[in-house]
């Protein structure tokens, strides 16, 4: 069987400008980087403006597990497959971290006959973005040390500076460092931190911007620090976000590209959804809405995450509709949920179905509850059998949705028609959009509204630092309180334990720590063990990856 990047090193790329041409983007717009990746300009973005919008269809999945559920390969296929019925086509994915990718998984640029292209660059520097993300946001915390190198004005105290450095790979040995180490000449010497640049502030900043200037005020608005006497600290209180924004000029620009199939595909931004609001940017969202009759875009991980931070945070900043939501799931990590071994899926097992789709159950009952109409997507495997597939059937039948069999890891759009028919029906049915909780709700509302209708938790458990830090916020400004909330949650599991599968009931979610996003414009609450750095596994995937002589790389799936 062929890996996903042989698959890819065989097809027919088109050159970007002709990928382009196709949905009226003229080369004048396109800012090239080679031939086959480009950035749609801001003047391309402003002449699209007035146009109406096409429909929005949100990709989002049951919890992920082992056995793998393949969230974005669906969403390519499926993107794929509508143009393949002629409809005028988008897709708008978020871009691969560096993380992932040598970490835990490999690639996430889709897989099998369901990828975008060209997908090692996709996987590695792409068109710099990330690293624009890290440069910026390390900018800031030179500037902070620098400040309190050159006689502290501002009264920083140095115990309590909120913001980290990033860098876009997974090392758990810079979560906790000490810094300005080395005599007087090398700064004053603080506890810091390090988190991935997908949790950088920057980075969420960057995917809710309305265009530069939205930008740079919200970079402004980053809480940074706080004084002695206990007043904020702001990166425009440090003059820090004029230069932070230079650095972003060009990543806040959406990047085209292809799939294997030649449907144009918008790829910009990436924060996980495990430790941030999990979407790509507003910008690419909305400019390939006024270009196509159907937009495909996805959230990541559990509907419990990615859909719910999609909907009550990106759709509330900007403005937006989905007209239908696909929840994409297998039936061996339905299985996995229902209590069977990885080394046992490919065997029948009803009984083991029937428990586990209770995850599955508990995602349509809750993208229901945003008044969104929904289809199920079954990404198909040669093991799954008849039987199991009218298991699934006969229970989404009797929560009123479609379910549609996805072959388009081994068929390419051919393998989605079904799919994207079901789809297309769905944004025709009525529906009535609502968030699962106002701006008007106390912040502990907020949090409650999620953890209960979403989680299925009993209640909400504060920590003591929690409350404090959440006192802290509202007091610097009662603005905070109108906030939407982006839980950091464990994707494992509807709860805060990722070792509870299926639909997990009597428990209470436990919020340890709550920080302000003022520039992104949300309040993170932390739960659980989650980290903002994550570790390599003991085997990471960089181990596998490599490249020869001829500069043939493998090892990226």
């Amino acid at each position: 069987m062929k890996t996903d990047i042989e698959i890819a090193r065989e097809a027919k790329i088109l050159p970007i400008k002709e990928v382009a041409a196709s949905v009226g983007i003229c080369e004048e717009d396109l800012e090239f980087y080679g031939k086959y990746k480009a950035k749609i300009s801001n003047e391309y973005m402003n002449k699209v403006a007035s146009n109406p919008d096409g429909k929005l269809v949100l990709v989002t999945a049951i919890n992920p597990t082992p056995a793998g559920e393949g969230k974005t390969t669906t969403s390519i296929g499926l993107g794929m497959a509508m143009s393949k019925l002629g409809k005028r086509t988008m897709i708008a994915l978020r871009e691969p971290s560096l993380g992932p990718v040598f970490g835990v998984k490999g690639g996430a640029a889709g897989g099998g006959y369901s990828q975008v292209l060209p997908m090692d660059d996709i996987n590695l520097h792409f068109t710099g973005d990330f690293h624009a993300i890290t440069a910026a946001n390390n900018l800031l915390c030179a500037i902070i040390d620098n400040h309190l190198q050159q006689g502290n004005v501002l009264g920083i105290d140095e115990r309590r500076i909120l913001f980290g450095r990033v860098t876009d790979t997974n090392d758990r040995a810079l979560r906790n460092i000490i810094v300005g180490l080395g005599g007087k000449v090398n700064g004053v010497p603080r506890e810091d931190h390090f988190h991935i640049t997908v949790a950088s502030e920057v980075m969420a900043i960057l995917c809710l911007a309305e265009n530069i200037t939205d930008l740079k005020e919200r970079l402004g608005n980053i809480l940074v620090a706080y004084k002695y006497d206990g007043s904020p600290v702001y990166a425009r209180d440090l003059q820090a976000h004029g230069a932070m924004a230079v650095l972003l000029k060009d990543a806040i620009q959406p990047n085209l590209v292809q799939t294997l199939e030649n449907t144009p595909a918008i790829i910009h931004g990436g924060p996980f959804a495990n430790i941030a609001h999990g979407c790509n940017s507003v910008r690419a969202t909305k400019l390939a809405l006024k270009i196509s009759d159907y937009t495909i875009t996805e959230a990541g991980f559990g509907a419990d995450l990615g859909a719910e931070k999609f909907l009550d945070i990106k759709c509330r900043k900007a403005g937006l509709t989905p007209s239908a939501v696909v929840i994409v799931a297998t039936i061996r990590a339905l299985k996995y949920n229902g209590g069977v071994p990885k080394a046992e899926l490919k065997a029948e097992n009803l009984e083991a179905l029937k428990r586990g789709s209770v995850n599955l159950e508990a995602h349509i009952d809750n993208i229901h509850k945003f008044g969104l109409p929904v289809v199920v997507a079954i990404n198909r495997f040669d093991t799954d059998t008849d039987a199991e597939i009218a298991l699934l059937t006969e229970m989404c039948n009797s929560k009123g949705v479609d379910l549609a069999l996805s072959e388009v890891f081994a068929k390419g759009g051919d393998g989605g028609i079904e799919l994207a028919k079901a789809v297309i029906k769905a944004c025709e049915k009525p529906s009535d959009f609502k968030f699962m909780y106002s701006d008007d709700m106390s912040v502990v509302e907020k949090i409650e509204a999620v953890a209960k209708n979403i989680y299925g938790a009993d209640g909400v458990n504060f920590d003591a630092a929690a409350k404090k830090q959440l006192d802290e916020i509202i007091k610097l400004d009662e603005k905070y309180s109108k906030f939407p909330v982006c839980f950091a949650k464990t994707q494992y599991s509807l709860s805060d334990d990722p070792t509870k599968l299926g639909r997990p009931s009597n428990f209470n979610i436990t919020v340890r720590e709550v920080k302000l996003s003022a520039g992104a414009g949300f309040i993170v609450v932390l739960t659980g063990a989650i980290m903002t750095m994550p570790g390599l596994p003991k085997a990471p995937a960089a181990y596998s990856i490599d490249i020869d002589e001829n500069g043939v790389i493998t090892g990226l799936f």
